[in-house]
């Protein structure tokens, strides 16, 4: 895998991982059930450290074009100047729902994003879904966030990997349905994260104004 590409595929791999649970027994995870509704069940929506989403927004126009989430306007201040590359839902690391990604390849830099219907449509969806991920040891790293323009966030990653430049955030927009912005290999904790934020802050901007 490439320099430019490893950063991009790190978060995926956090992402899908989520994916695999839908219940733990005795701290192991269990498959998910094929007959999981598109709504997440109370024990996932329920989660005392979830925080409530008063006012859900929906990312069913962008499904099918994630990379318009992020206007060139947000992204321009971080020095992406080339286009977006899609990943539609699909299986293997696109499984916990559509994203996109950009390069700086000559720095080492991206930024991503992934919608996480895939963990939705397991009944895994929210920020509840990455607290039970936790649980079950297969993210090792969760941390409540600032929120972002009002909606509930997280840090969540296979391992904490701020202080290396690697921050993986997850903002809530509904109960049930959580989108994951990540930056990768700037200088620290606080690049990296002011960076997921402020991507963050574009995509919900960008629903807020659909």
């Amino acid at each position: 895998m490439s320099p430019k590409l490893r950063g991009a595929a790190l978060l995926a791999v956090a992402a899908v991982v989520v994916t695999g649970c839908s219940a733990t027994t005795g701290g192991q995870a269990q498959p998910a059930s094929s007959t999981a509704s598109n709504s997440a069940p109370d024990d996932t929506a329920g989660d005392p450290r979830a925080p409530k989403v008063a006012q859900p927004l929906d990312p069913s126009a962008y499904l099918g074009k994630p990379c318009s989430l992020v206007p060139p306007s947000a992204l321009a201040p971080l020095h992406y100047q080339a286009a977006g590359e899609a990943t539609p839902a699909g299986s293997g690391l696109d499984a916990a729902g559509p994203g996109c990604a950009w390069m700086i390849g000559a720095e080492g830099l991206s930024v991503q994003i992934i919608i996480g219907t895939g963990n939705r449509d397991q009944g895994i969806g929210g920020l509840a879904g990455i607290y039970r991920a936790k649980d079950s040891g297969q993210l090792r790293f969760v941390a409540p966030a600032p929120s972002v323009d009002g909606y509930p966030a997280v840090f969540g990653d296979t391992t904490d990997r701020r202080a290396k430049g690697d921050c993986n955030l997850w903002v809530g927009l509904a109960d049930d349905l959580a989108f994951a912005a990540a930056a990768q290999g700037y200088q620290g904790e606080q690049d990296s994260c002011q960076v997921a934020e402020t991507v963050a802050g574009a995509v919900v901007g960008t629903l807020k104004g659909a």
